[in-house]
């Protein structure tokens, strides 16, 4: 009887799926978007060298350029390309004005954050600082420092830098080894060759990994870092991750981990220029692998993590600019692991930023060219 009972059962819950609304229908998953779909379309060619830049909740623009200014762009006209009340830099070498990036809670706060050059402090030449400032609609105000890295170096290299914000509102950026790669990444009593990590006040947060260790500079959040010029936050998960220009060869893209030791100099897949060797070691225990590393180097400038945007198929996707090959590279990243990289817009000039956009468009600043954002064609 109990046999039955279940046959019926069975033949039932068959017809019952057989007739039901899904029957014999696929629904396929889109293709990703052709990188020959997307190209490059000007948006205006009134900047030199647009190092960072943010939309602002109005559809405006705001544009670092190297040199010092800051630019408002509306509709795709300058309408002041000297925005009066932010950080004054000192164009040294790599360094000058570098990033900007609106705090999370822009819409009630106002605030900006910026990283540049500065001589403020000990020692000649400049380093690497971060201060923030308030919108006020024509011009920023209340602009204040709120880390400085020391001393002071007339080199002109490895300055970084980038900005980013995690969930918490706690603020992250990065300092260049500032070509000193024997001392500073490695020992944490200095500054360069770090990514720090501030409340956003400037004050240091009491779980940071290095707080009450002797002489440490308590703002580290991690180490052994060359030259990091891209900074962006998984929109998903949340975590920070970043990529730094290698020597010749070895261009890295990491995952940031709190007191972790990136390994440079100590570590490196890449070699000096001209090809001496660095070292003989691309491992050791305790010092962090990279997700990625590019040999040749790509020079990596800018990062974006793709989100709500018009790009089918590129959801969480990293897009990273290349200086040297004059391209973007569309990273595919499962389980923190990269499983495909594509380029798109070849030929586009020396990218020095890019960054996703409330509209669901990519913008890219090229130096010597200006800003441009990526369409797809139909």
């Amino acid at each position: 009887m109990l046999k039955n009972m279940m046959f019926l059962f069975s033949i039932c819950l068959l017809i019952a799926c057989s007739n039901g609304p899904s029957d014999n229908v696929v629904n396929p998953i889109a293709a990703p978007v052709a990188a020959s779909k997307v190209k490059a379309e000007l948006v205006t060619d009134g900047l030199q060298n647009p190092w960072g830049m943010v939309f602002l909740p109005e559809g405006k623009i705001l544009v670092t350029e190297k040199s010092g200014k800051i630019g408002l762009i509306e509709n795709g006209t300058i309408t002041n390309d000297n925005v009066a009340g932010g950080p004054e830099s000192k164009s040294q070498g790599q360094g000058g004005l570098l990033d900007i990036e609106l705090h999370p809670d822009f819409a009630t706060n106002n605030w900006v954050y910026f990283t540049y050059a500065s001589d403020e402090g000990e020692g000649n030449g400049a380093m690497t600082a971060l201060s923030r400032a308030q919108w006020n609609g024509n011009a920023f105000e209340n602009h204040e420092v709120l880390y400085k890295g020391s001393p002071n170096t007339g080199a002109g290299q490895h300055f970084g830098s980038r900005i980013a914000f995690d969930a918490q509102n706690h603020v992250y950026f990065s300092i260049g080894d500032r070509g000193n790669r024997d001392n500073n990444p490695q020992d944490i009593t200095r500054d360069g060759g770090k990514i720090y990590r501030l409340n956003d006040d400037g004050s240091i947060p009491t779980d940071n990994p290095f707080v009450g260790q002797s002489g440490a500079k308590e703002a580290v959040y991690s180490y052994g870092h060359r030259n990091p010029q891209g900074l962006a936050t998984n929109p998903t998960t949340g975590d920070i991750w970043s990529h730094e220009h290698g020597p010749q060869g070895g261009d890295e893209v990491n995952l940031i981990k709190s007191g972790a030791n990136y390994g440079w100099p100590v570590i490196t897949y890449g070699v000096n220029y001209g090809g001496s060797e660095i070292t003989d070691e691309t491992s050791r225990p305790g010092m962090e692998q990279p997700i990625t590393y590019w040999v040749p180097s790509i020079a990596p400038c800018g990062m974006a993590f793709v989100q709500n945007s018009v790009y089918e198929g590129w959801e969480n996707n990293i897009i990273v600019g290349s200086l040297k090959f004059s391209y973007l590279v569309r990273l595919v990243i499962e389980d923190n692991k990269v499983v495909k990289e594509e380029k798109i817009a070849e030929d586009i000039g020396r990218v020095r930023n890019v960054e996703m956009s409330p509209d669901g468009h990519l913008y890219v600043g090229v130096e010597g060219k200006g800003l441009y954002k990526l369409v797809v064609e139909e």
